[in-house]
């Protein structure tokens, strides 16, 4: 083998990569030796691999999975390495910022601590008539998401022929209870230009007063959000107001550009 190279063993202490995870990197195509001894398999590699090979070991410290970590080695400049490395690191504060909303709640219902739904401040508004272009389906908890996503883009594209188009906050109403065995029904609304054309997936959402609670990305996710649920529930109760209709999730800010911290959604229950 060439003389120039370094073994395997010098390699693995100059990268702070272990013999066993350079093999492994090898096998997946992600740091190839230079030269393999094709008498004895010895591995060689060479001074300029180490810089990569760092960067590899700094990579799995964040526990980054290897089709992320390929990724970056494999990026054609440190501009893009360095954003896919932001965008790495935001997904996984968003993640923890979710579990942690999630811990909260799973802790206020194995306690019976009704006393942590004080921590949402809850509020009244008045909401005047909106016309809203509506789809609305059975679904459950595990298939929430993704429909909503789809429902969305699909109403965005129908209200273009709306005068303005979204003229307000798209609100998601609960008709029926969503977990894992309950499927709603569930109801999306998209306020238009009432002076759009009207078909059958349009319908009038009259004016009403709500108490609602303001909650933020984080707080969002199931289960956590049923605490903010739970809290402008116990809020009506207590103050006596009769609810008018099905509860709602009214988002009024771009959710996919949010922080975790940023507040997105107000969890509403209508009023008589």
């Amino acid at each position: 083998m060439d003389e120039e190279l370094l073994t395997i063993g010098v390699f693995a202490r100059r990268s702070w990569l272990s013999p066993k995870a350079l093999r492994l990197y090898e096998r997946q195509g992600l740091l190839l030796p230079a030269a393999v001894d094709e008498h004895n398999g010895y591995r060689g590699y060479r001074e300029e691999q180490l810089e990569t090979a760092r960067l590899i070991a700094r990579l799995r410290r964040l526990d980054m999975p290897l089709a992320t970590v390929a990724a970056i080695v494999a990026a054609p400049d440190p501009r893009t390495r360095a954003g896919l490395l932001g965008d790495y690191w935001a997904a996984q504060e968003h993640a923890t910022a979710v579990r942690r909303e999630l811990v909260t709640h799973l802790r206020s219902r194995l306690l019976d601590d009704r006393e942590s739904l004080t921590m949402y401040e809850v509020q009244v508004r008045d909401v005047p008539r909106q016309t809203v272009l509506t789809e609305q389906r059975h679904v459950n908890a595990q298939e929430l998401q993704a429909w909503i996503d789809e429902a969305i883009g699909r109403l965005l594209k129908a209200a273009t022929g709306h005068g303005d188009g979204m003229t307000g906050p798209c609100f998601i109403v609960y008709h029926g209870e969503v977990n894992e065995d309950s499927d709603g029904p569930v109801e999306i609304c998209l306020p238009v230009d009432p002076s759009g054309p009207l078909d059958s997936a349009v319908r009038v959402e009259p004016a009403h007063r709500e108490a609602f609670t303001r909650i933020i990305k984080a707080q969002v996710a199931y289960p956590q959000i049923l605490s903010a649920f739970d809290a402008v529930a116990q809020w009506v109760a207590a103050q006596g107001l009769p609810v008018s209709s099905s509860p709602r999730e009214v988002y009024f800010a771009d959710f996919g550009a949010a922080a975790p911290s940023d507040e997105v959604c107000d969890v509403a229950f209508p009023l008589v």
